[in-house]
């Protein structure tokens, strides 16, 4: 049976948005965020609409809905690491789970771990669809659906809109998107969790101006701010389906800094280094977007 976080009500599926505290880090003077911390970062967060954190040590704050995340190389990790994430109170585990290099038997020796771990200590864990992970492509996690039918996502999709070119396949060059979501639709069908990053065919990725519009600075064909609001509509969509009351999906922007290779960098007219946008605005674009699809999905 399928493990969704779930908040004790008897509400309709809902939509919480949270923050990946992630996108915090190392952000220039000039972002909109403060700067706070403890209290003060709550009060923030709360003000601007989030309503909770993705903590991604061992910190958390206290009165503010929090959920961990982690990495499972082997299946004697998961029970562990599920526990103490349990005992720490967080509402889900997300993971990155292998290298990518696994054979199937092992594959499904970490994923039969996992869903072993999450029914012991009744805690949802969310396997990431991630680069350099058992679930870096699209095709072998259809697979692992398959042999598991209850297995439950973080849906990344930049990692598959960049890393497999969603954009290249179908009928002709440039057409691959409609195809390629179709073939995922088993993966829609399972999200519990979301992380909002949005990648171009080529980038990682990229910055989106207002809610709803190709942005401006985008260049070749690929509007790929649309195909986002299309798979974060389509994986809200199969939440809603298969959730029960009181079930919560959560959306939590994770904007990623230079630091790991994902904002982009160019030089200013001093010569200085600088992001192309401010990751903390970004995050309050992404919250709108993402309440705008699960609108949309409802309907």
């Amino acid at each position: 049976m399928k493990h969704y976080i779930n908040d004790g009500s008897a509400d309709a599926p809902k939509l919480r948005v949270f923050l990946n505290l992630d996108t915090l880090l190392c952000l220039s003077p000039e972002s909109l965020w403060p700067g706070s911390q403890g209290e003060a970062m709550i009060h923030r967060l709360k003000a601007d609409g989030f309503e909770g954190v993705q903590a991604p040590g061992a910190e958390r704050i206290a009165g503010f809905p929090h959920c961990g995340l982690g990495r499972v190389n082997l299946p004697e990790e998961a029970l562990p690491l599920a526990q103490r994430h349990a005992d720490l109170g967080d509402l889900c585990l997300t993971l990155h789970v292998g290298w990518g290099t696994e054979d199937d038997d092992e594959v499904f020796r970490l994923v039969e771990a996992i869903l072993a771990a999450s029914a012991a200590t009744e805690l949802p864990i969310f396997i990431e669809t991630h680069r350099a992970t058992i679930t870096q492509d699209m095709w072998r996690t259809v697979q692992v659906v398959k042999r598991f039918p209850d297995v439950l996502f973080n849906g990344d999709f930049s990692h598959y809109y960049c890393g497999q070119e969603m954009v290249y396949g179908g009928a002709d060059y440039m057409s691959g998107v409609p195809v390629k979501m179709e073939f995922m639709a088993p993966i829609f069908d399972r999200i519990g969790f979301l992380h909002g990053r949005i990648a171009s065919p080529g980038s990682m990725q990229m910055p989106i101006d207002d809610t709803s519009s190709r942005p401006a600075a985008a260049t070749g064909t690929a509007d790929y701010f649309a195909d986002f609001r299309a798979m974060w509509t389509r994986a809200m969509k199969g939440f809603i389906n298969s959730a029960g009351r009181g079930d919560v999906l959560v959306f939590a922007p994770e904007i990623l800094a230079p630091t790991y290779y994902y904002a982009r960098v160019f030089r200013d007219p001093s010569g200085r280094f600088v992001e192309e946008s401010d990751r903390y605005s970004q995050a309050l674009l992404y919250r709108q977007v993402a309440l705008d699809c699960f609108k949309a999905a409802q309907g």
